[in-house]
C-alpha cells in the first residue's frame, strides 16, 4: 500500500482503535501521530489501513460530540463559579457592586502544531488569553526558562506526544517512554525559575506519560496515571478550571478531572489554589481608557 505523509490511517494490530496521521516515513517503519489522542507510535507499512472518508466523518462526529459535552460541563461550572463570586461580593445580593476579573496568563508549549491550533481555538472560546508555542518535546527544557521570563505566565501547559513501549522496559522505567523525560525535565527547569506551586501552576504530559516522574519534577497536574491515552484538548480543560477558580479557594482535583474527556485514569494531580483574582469597580468604558499595555498577553502562536 502506498503510504504518504499526511495520510489518515489506523493499525490492524490494535483493531483500528486510534486514528493516526502519518508524520514521517522511515525505511522499515512509519511514524504516526494521533489525530485526536496525544499518542505517538510507529508501525510497519503493512500494519496500516487508510481510513475512508465515511469512516473518518463518523469518527470525527463522535469525537466532536464528546468535545461539546465537555465544553458544556465547563460552562456549567463556570456559571456556578460566577454566581458564587457575585453572591460573596454583594454580601448575599444585599448590595450592588460591579466588579471585574483577572484570569491567569497561560503559556502553552505543544509538540504538535495542529493540536496547538485546536487548543488555541478552545482557549479563545473559553475567554482565556494564551501564548501558544510550538516546540519539539526535546527542545522544551532549554526553551521554557526564557519563555517564563519573557511572558510571566501564571499557568504553563507542557504537552505534545508520548507513548510507552514495553519492549524498552517496565512501566516504572522512564527510558521506556518516548517523551516523558523531556516533559519532566521541562517541569524541573520551570521550577528553577519559580518553585512556588500556587504562583506558577504546571500541567505536563501526553498519552501514556510517566505520571510519577512528572509530578515529582514539580508539576501540579500530569498524565497518565494508568498509562492510557489522553485527548488532545484535555490540558485546556484543566487550565480553564484552574484559571477560573478564585485564588482564595483550592481546586478540587476530582472537579478538575470531571470536565476532561479522559478522566482520572488519564489525568491526576495535587491540591492547588486557583488563579482568578477579582477587583472593583468595573468601568463600563465610559471613562477615558488607558493606553493598551504592549505586554498584555494575546492569543498568539509562536513558531520555533
Amino acid at each position: 500500500m502506498d503510504i504518504k505523509i499526511g495520510d489518515i490511517v489506523t493499525r490492524k494490530s490494535y483493531n483500528h482503535d486510534v486514528v493516526f496521521r502519518v508524520s514521517e516515513l522511515e525505511k522499515q517503519l512509519v511514524l504516526l501521530s494521533g489525530t485526536e489522542m496525544r499518542l505517538q507510535a510507529d508501525a510497519p507499512p503493512d500494519d496500516l489501513t487508510k481510513v475512508n472518508r465515511k469512516d473518518l466523518e463518523s469518527r470525527q462526529k463522535t469525537s466532536k460530540e464528546k468535545e461539546e459535552f465537555s465544553y458544556r460541563l465547563f460552562r456549567q461550572d463556570y456559571q456556578l463559579m460566577r454566581e458564587k463570586k457575585a453572591h460573596q461580593i454583594s454580601g448575599g445580593y444585599e448590595r450592588n457592586f460591579s466588579y471585574f476579573q483577572l484570569p491567569a496568563k497561560v503559556l502553552h508549549l505543544d509538540g504538535d502544531p495542529i493540536y496547538l491550533r485546536k487548543c488555541i481555538s478552545l482557549y479563545q472560546r473559553m475567554g482565556l488569553h494564551v501564548h501558544g508555542v510550538h516546540l519539539l518535546e526535546k527542545d522544551m527544557p532549554q526553551a521554557v526558562g526564557p519563555l517564563i521570563e519573557r511572558i510571566q505566565p501564571n499557568l504553563i501547559i507542557v504537552t505534545g506526544h508520548d507513548s510507552y513501549s514495553k519492549n524498552k522496559g517496565e512501566k516504572k522505567d522512564l527510558r521506556a517512554y518516548r517523551n516523558s523525560k523531556y516533559f519532566a525535565e521541562t517541569v524541573r527547569e520551570a521550577r528553577r525559575v519559580n518553585p512556588h506551586l500556587d504562583q506558577l501552576v504546571i500541567f505536563a504530559g501526553a498519552c501514556q506519560s510517566h505520571f510519577e516522574s512528572i509530578i515529582r519534577a514539580g508539576a501540579n497536574f500530569a498524565s497518565s496515571p494508568y498509562r492510557i491515552n489522553i485527548h488532545a484538548l484535555d490540558p485546556v480543560y484543566i487550565a480553564a478550571k484552574i484559571a477560573y477558580t478564585s485564588f482564595m479557594e483550592s481546586v478540587n482535583v476530582s472537579d478538575v478531572l470531571r470536565n476532561t474527556l479522559t478522566g482520572e485514569k488519564g489525568m491526576g494531580g495535587i491540591e492547588t489554589r486557583g488563579l482568578l483574582r477579582t477587583g472593583m469597580p468595573y468601568l463600563d468604558g465610559t471613562e477615558e481608557e488607558e493606553p493598551a499595555d504592549p505586554n498584555t498577553p494575546t492569543n498568539n502562536i509562536i513558531e520555533f
